[in-house]
């Protein structure tokens, strides 16, 4: 009856998952309020940052020698804008809804040495240009083979190599003339229009003319206001002229502006991204229902045993975890830095449970810019509360006396490290001259969210876990240490910690993938319910392997299980690392020193946070495991 009922209430949990999952794929918030065109309505073109998957290092769009407006006006960025180096600026491309433009003059740049160095290497780099018109990216139409839909490349190439004119070597050109296409939605009532698309065909032109007006130069290159056929490229080098110009056309479009977005966030391989992570949740889950029906009947038989033990001669024939249970509870070495490192784990699972409901209910969509990277460094402050409360209350447990110093360490350990690790990497960047360097205004923010907000909360937090009454042990702990008999090859604590780790990051690997391809090839992820099924199958799988793992090393009268079922669960951290590097040499075209080091680090605080959060899942499904056996049998 009682495996009956455990499968079931899997299976009602997978139909649960399943329909959240087909909620996440299928809504979005957009983002913003939507916004009214008339004909005739000025719009304007915004710049953002010039972004490259061959550096990972972004620019403003102003870092090369393009045409400027009489002011720069930089729009407001929120914190995950800033963090992410976005830079949203006014430029010369404006014009009037649904009023069609042709070879519109933007300015002439006459270019210097430096000019010609910077553009050719951001050519080099395959650099793309970044643009937004009412909120939505400029993005360039990939065909795909099959053909059957629209896919989209986010921004433009700065520009192209080739041979032309039956030259040896090959030259630098620019993407010098933009042809925008605006789709629109139209109110067939009020006849006012939303804008539901934003592409560009970018093009070099080599642009002559008779006399440079300032307000109304006539090109040659433009026969009849279209660009002639065989015009030759713009090519860049020293002291050449560059004319900006741009074409608008107006399209209107079926697509309703709640839709809009569905285009930039169609995937290129959705199909194998659907059959493998539905495949590895169906292996994962199937493992789990398996360990957790075997623990389930072992531990049960255990129990029987052990409570129908009658005469103290079969009391002292006894073997197996009951054995142990003198020691079991016995505070392990290092305790303070483990209750610092349980208190911070629960502050990053906190933070990730309630991003992903956020994330789930639409709010952190692709269209809302930097606001994932906001909710998450907010969430992470104000859950040093509960990090604060977890930490005490287990460091009372261990008759720790002084709470304040524990405290002081939660605070400040883990947000010290990360924060060494970003400063330095943030330091080349900036000497990179890149956008992507987090300014010192918003460094001093941050500290500011951490010693004002986040170290307060964790010593309110404190203060209440130390308040309450300790948890009282099931067991009374021996004065005298028991000795641990001499354990076989695969109980040692290397080889058992390794083996934990494969499992936990089998739930994820797939899945990893597409986020690993979301922040270093540009790309977005949108796909939160896939996220939240994977995360509760990691959460689930950690707990397990540690149950299972635990189990055997006190059966085998082990019973240093404390940093042990932290290290167990934790160690898929590593196996998480060497993915990250098995993923640069596979599929990143890196070639920077800076660039790799960058890469590295953020892997490296990744992988940290990740070794912290499954540590702490780890750490408690055993200590409820071992505080429910020993709870179980009776003990003289």
């Amino acid at each position: 009856m009682g495996i009956h009922g455990c499968t079931s209430r899997i299976f009602f949990l997978f139909i649960i998952f399943l329909f959240l999952l087909s909620l996440a794929h299928s809504f979005y918030l957009p983002g913003v309020a939507p916004r009214d065109f008339q004909k005739g309505d000025p719009l304007q073109v915004k710049v953002n940052k010039l972004s490259s998957t061959k550096t990972q290092l972004p620019y403003d769009y102003y870092f090369l020698n393009y045409c400027k407006p009489k002011k720069i006006v930089n729009s407001a960025e929120n914190l995950g804008e800033v963090l992410r180096g976005d830079r949203i600026e006014n430029s010369v491309y404006t014009f009037k809804m649904r009023e069609e433009l042709t070879c519109q003059v933007g300015c002439r740049v006459k270019l210097t040495a430096e000019d010609a160095k910077n553009f050719k290497e951001m050519i080099d780099d395959e650099y793309r240009v970044n643009m937004i018109l009412d909120n939505l990216p400029v993005a360039v139409i990939r065909q795909r083979r099959d053909a059957q839909a629209k896919v989209y490349e986010h921004g433009f190439r700065v520009g192209f190599k080739a041979k032309y004119s039956g030259t040896k070597d090959e030259k630098y050109f620019i993407h010098n003339h933009l042809i925008f296409k605006v789709m629109y939605h139209k109110d067939l009532e009020t006849d006012v229009a939303r804008i539901v698309g934003f592409e560009v065909t970018p093009h070099s032109v080599a642009h002559e003319y008779k006399e440079w007006k300032d307000e109304d130069t006539q090109l040659v290159t433009c026969s009849k206001n279209i660009i002639q056929s065989g015009t030759p490229p713009q090519e860049v080098d020293a002291d050449k002229e560059v004319v900006f110009t741009y074409d608008v056309t107006f399209e209107e479009s079926d697509i309703k502006w709640a839709s809009r977005w569905d285009t930039y966030l169609l995937m290129n391989d959705d199909q194998i991204h659907w059959f493998s992570i539905i495949n590895s949740l169906m292996i994962v889950l199937f493992l789990s229902g398996m360990v957790a029906m075997i623990m389930m009947r072992t531990l049960y038989r255990d129990i029987a045993n052990y409570n129908q033990l009658e005469t103290q001669d079969e009391a002292q024939e006894e073997t197996g975890w009951k054995l142990v249970h003198g020691d079991v509870f016995r505070p392990p070495l290092n305790s303070s830095l483990l209750c610092v490192y349980v208190g911070t784990g629960v502050q990053i699972f906190g933070m990730t449970l309630v991003t992903m409901m956020f994330a789930l209910l639409g709010f952190l969509s692709p269209s809302n810019r930097g606001g994932l990277m906001t909710a998450m460094v907010l969430l992470w402050v104000f859950m040093g509360l509960f990090g604060g409360y977890s930490s005490a209350r287990l460091y009372k447990m261990f008759k720790g006396t002084e709470w304040k110093k524990n405290t002081l360490k939660t605070a400040f350990m883990f947000p010290g490290i990360l924060f060494s690790i970003f400063f330095v990497l943030n330091t080349l960047i900036w000497g990179e001259k890149s956008s992507g360097a987090v300014p010192f205004g918003t460094m001093v923010a941050l500290m500011m969210l951490w010693f004002g907000i986040s170290v307060p909360l964790v010593f309110v937090g404190s203060y209440l876990g130390f308040k309450k009454p300790p948890m009282e042990d099931p067991v009374k702990t021996n004065k005298i240490p028991r000795q641990i008999p001499e354990q076989a090859w695969y109980m040692k604590p290397i080889f058992s910690i390794l083996i934990g780790g494969i499992l936990p990051f089998g739930a994820v690997f797939i899945e990893l993938f597409f986020i690993l391809t979301s922040i270093w090839l540009n790309q977005f992820y949108y796909i939160f319910g896939f996220l939240f099924i994977v995360f509760v199958i990691l959460v689930i799988t950690c707990a397990e392997i540690t149950i299972v793992l635990c189990y055997f090393q006190l059966c085998s009268e082990d019973y240093h299980w404390w940093w042990r079922s932290y290290l167990t669960a934790g160690s898929s951290a590593l196996y998480l690392f060497l993915y990250s590097i098995f993923y640069f040499f596979t599929k990143l075209e890196i070639t920077k020193l800076v660039s790799g080091i960058l890469y590295f680090g953020y892997m490296l605080i990744g992988s940290y946070a990740f070794f912290v959060l499954t540590g702490t899942i780890g750490f408690y499904a055993c200590f409820w495991f071992v505080r429910k056996i020993y709870s179980s049998v009776k003990i003289d």
